[in-house]
């Protein structure tokens, strides 16, 4: 009569050892080459960044639309009536994460601390410090009254002076906080959901000097517990995260569960490499699906394969805010004075040939602001796809058959690349033979990334194949990069200079109504798809795959930090 107790007992022990069991997400990044929030200007580093370092506001992973929600901020920020200062209020049980810079307790370990208006405070200051040279520093430097002063005075060979004060700038008491902006701005409440407007304490900073980029003292939900460069970075869950029991992040009647023990990214450069790792189970996502794995995932009707999901995989497909496009150097003697020459290129290029080479994973791009962003511009584009149009215009703009009047031979236009993948290869050759067809030779020329977006910056590239990826769901965002206050190094890569656009931006960012703001960003589209200083090439879908041991994943433009919500299926 013993024996079934003792089966009882040792299936209850089996039980408890699985549900003690450490549980590991994984997943594959690219190279990482800082953990400093001020400079987290890729994907990639966002991604990692976001793990350990938390900004005052967050992005809703449930809501769509998208919509800001608290997140270091008690309640979201109070806004005066004259749209120009707000007043911030901070939660009052947010801590640094322990770590020496703050010193040893009485048993030697080291401590932690609360999170203060201070703090934000010095970390937005950061942020317009010259020394620092922040690719966020646009963020600040001319939104917040004094911080241009700053940054200038930041210059000095002297170390930067954080006591100065910014009058825009001010920690009324230890929980709240005043910002106050240089002029109505209805975006500006999106940056303080970015990672460039990450929360540092000014302890770390001073403590590690020049190595700050190399260690995590953060308040956010997980701890960098080991970082082997170029291989892999390892993040254990931090117990005491005060979103673990409040707040969205505590998925309070939405989903419940086991939050993951500790996160992987693993480096891995070759897909088919992570694509195996995946299939194998070692990595439990997968946010690239190559076009030479693509059949194998993907069945006729659109869906996951009966294979995959016999296994408990589970595919997703969303749009994305993200747009792909050629830039066309505006000060380039051959193409910045040309508007025929450059509307000619857009007729010439293919989209339904370059979709299919994409395995219908892009859509058609009619202009720079993606589907689904307030003010975009719906109306047909004059110069989409249409090869009779592109010798037409071609022939308008001096150069018929694509023959060069002043050599006699074909005209010879130069594209950097800053990716030598296959794909980019043999879509760049496709790109090719669209400019073959309309008698231009485009020459590609190959760099390492660092190279090309040098290039870029210094104004010596002819064209250049980019992409760039919205931080917040306005239009604002994608129409920044052809204001002329933006130009290399800044956003507007391609050096344009409009006027009359400059004057229809400036309207839409000081209306206070959102359908005269919304009239004027219309306007500037018309000006953009006239003036063609891109190739349109397409918006991009993303289809990611979730392994059968994750719960809760909701694909997402914002989805850096999101192994937060991430939880362990039963």
């Amino acid at each position: 009569m013993r024996t079934p107790v003792l089966i009882l007992l040792a299936t209850v022990t089996l039980v408890c050892a699985a549900a003690n069991e450490k549980q590991v997400y994984r997943r594959s990044l690219d190279r990482v080459a800082s953990m400093d929030p001020a400079l987290s200007s890729s994907i990639y580093s966002s991604r990692a960044v976001n793990m350990v370092y938390e900004p005052l506001l967050d992005v809703d992973y449930y809501a769509r639309p998208y919509r800001l929600i608290p997140n270091l901020a008690r309640e979201l920020p109070t806004l005066s009536p004259d749209r120009k200062t707000y007043t911030i209020r901070l939660i009052d049980n947010a801590r640094f994460q322990p770590d020496p810079c703050f010193g040893l307790d009485s048993d030697g370990k080291p401590q932690g601390r609360p999170l203060r208006a201070e703090d934000v405070v010095f970390s937005l200051k950061r942020l317009a410090d010259a020394k620092i040279a922040s690719p966020g520093s646009w963020l600040v430097e001319d939104s917040i009254e004094g911080m241009r002063l700053f940054y200038e005075k930041s210059k000095s060979a002297e170390p930067t002076d954080y006591s100065l004060e910014v009058p825009g700038l001010t920690a009324v008491d230890p929980l709240t906080v005043r910002i106050r902006l240089t002029r109505p701005m209805h975006q500006f409440i999106w940056y303080l959901a970015m990672i460039y407007s990450a929360i540092v304490p000014p302890e770390a900073i001073q403590h590690y000097g020049l190595e700050f980029g190399s260690h995590a003292v953060g308040t956010g939900p997980f701890r960098l517990t080991t970082w082997e460069r170029n291989h892999r970075m390892v993040y254990t869950r931090d117990p005491e995260w005060w979103g673990w029991s409040n707040g969205p992040h505590a998925l309070t009647g939405k989903s419940g569960g086991r939050p993951f023990d500790q996160v992987v990214f693993n480096v891995m450069d070759d897909v088919s490499t992570q694509w195996l790792c995946f299939l194998a189970g070692e990595i439990d996502f997968l946010g690239e699906i190559s076009r030479d794995n693509w059949d194998v995932v993907i069945d006729s009707s659109g869906k996951l394969s009966n294979e995959l999901a016999q296994r408990g995989f589970k595919l997703y497909g969303v749009p994305t805010m993200e747009v792909a496009y050629i830039g066309i150097n505006q000060e380039d003697p051959v193409l910045g004075k040309n508007k025929k020459l450059r509307q000619a290129l857009n007729c010439a290029f293919d989209a339904e040939a370059w979709i299919r080479f994409f395995n219908q994973r892009v859509t058609p791009c009619d202009g720079p602001v993606p589907p689904g962003i307030p003010g975009k511009l719906e109306t047909p584009f004059p110069y989409a796809s249409n090869l009779d149009k592109a010798k037409m215009l071609l022939k308008e703009a001096g150069y018929p058959d694509g023959i060069d009047p002043a050599t006699g031979r074909r005209l010879e236009l130069i594209i950097d690349l800053g990716r030598t993948s296959q794909d980019v290869r043999e879509s760049t050759e496709l790109l090719v033979a669209f400019y073959n067809r309309i008698g231009i030779s485009l020459v590609p020329q190959y760099h390492n990334w660092p190279t090309f977006l040098r290039r870029i910056a210094q104004r010596q590239s002819q064209m250049y194949r980019i992409g760039w990826i919205g931080d917040y769901p306005d239009a604002e965002n994608f129409l920044q990069l052809f204001h002329s206050k933006n130009v290399s190094p800044g956003p507007n890569r391609t050096n344009y200079v409009n006027p009359d656009f400059d004057r229809e931006y400036d309207a839409a960012c000081a209306a206070t109504d959102e359908d005269e703001r919304n009239r004027h960003w219309l306007a500037a589209q018309e000006i953009i798809r006239e003036d063609c200083p891109w190739i349109f090439l397409n918006f991009r879908k993303e289809y990611t795959i979730c392994g059968p041991r994750v719960k809760n994943y909701i694909p997402s433009d914002f989805s850096h930090g999101s192994e937060r919500y991430l939880r362990v299926a039963q």
